[in-house]
């Protein structure tokens, strides 16, 4: 123990950065720990959480997409080993996603209400990359491009998402180039319309849950997307049940039902096959 409680630096440590890179220039620290600015007045202390807690969100949906992106392009050039790997990371980053809420949960009504006002318009709903998110595993709607028709760079990202294969579309065609029976209706599907379930591709998935051994990564691959949907889930229920205990059954700020229009988000599903095939495991 340290007589007084201090820790010396180290003579090999860099302290000098007038020409070397630093931590903070490497990161852009200045316009990150900048970029927060509370439009209350008087300012109220708990606008900096909301806005924190939404500027993080949105960093870990830029890494999602960039993860997904890489995983579908492993899963188009058969490698579904770096695919794997890509998935798990966002499984992670959707777990720190959903213990987040609890963060926000912290704000009660009565403070949320001495800046609400403040927001004008402004809502979660807007978020081009939470929109694009859902687009990369098949919730796709284009409707949705018009809430971005005034930002020209949100809307051709959200675009071209909406343009190309899911996840789950590329996984299905490398299920085809494994040899399993894939309905060609699903190879050549319009990807820019959203997935929907076919009753048809249920026995692909039992061959592969029922043969596990012969198809092992095809199996781990299935139940990592089950997790990814799980999570999203999951992440989708805690937002309604932080919403509700902030703003009750209020309409929101984007002019949505609040709580009503978030529920109905939860019968939405992204891989509607790997949960009806476990109906029918172990049947005869």
């Amino acid at each position: 123990m340290s007589d007084d409680n201090t820790r010396d630096i180290e003579q090999t440590i860099v302290t000098d950065f007038s020409d070397r890179m630093s931590y903070g220039r490497y990161l852009a620290l200045d316009e990150v720990l900048n970029a927060q600015h509370p439009l209350s007045r008087p300012e109220h202390h708990d606008e900096m959480l909301f806005i924190i807690q939404h500027q993080t969100t949105e960093l870990w949906l830029k890494l999602v997409l960039h993860e997904i992106s890489a995983a579908r392009r492993s899963m188009a050039a058969d490698d579904l080993r770096t695919a794997l790997k890509r998935i798990a990371r966002v499984k992670h980053i959707q777990e720190v996603m959903i213990q987040q809420w609890s963060v926000l949960a912290t704000l009660t009504p009565t403070e949320y209400a001495q800046f609400r006002g403040s927001l004008g318009n402004s809502s979660g709903f807007q978020s081009a990359q939470y929109r694009a998110v859902e687009f990369a595993l098949g919730n796709k709607n284009e409707r949705m491009l018009t809430v971005f028709a005034d930002d020209p760079a949100a809307l051709a990202h959200l675009t071209a998402e909406w343009e190309q294969p899911t996840l789950y579309d590329e996984f299905l065609r490398l299920i085809a180039r494994r040899g399993l029976p894939v309905p060609e209706a699903i190879l050549t599907r319009d990807v820019r319309e959203p997935y929907r379930a076919s009753e048809e591709l249920v026995p692909v998935f039992r061959t592969i849950y029922e043969n596990a051994a012969e198809y092992w990564d095809l199996y781990e691959a299935c139940e990592e997307l089950v997790d990814i949907e799980d999570n999203f889930q999951l992440w989708r229920f805690r937002h309604l049940r932080t919403v509700g205990r902030t703003i009750g059954t209020k309409t929101g700020t984007g002019g949505s039902s609040g709580v009503g229009f978030l529920e109905r988000a939860l019968s939405l599903t992204f891989f509607p096959e790997l949960y009806r095939v476990r109906t029918e495991i172990g049947q005869g």
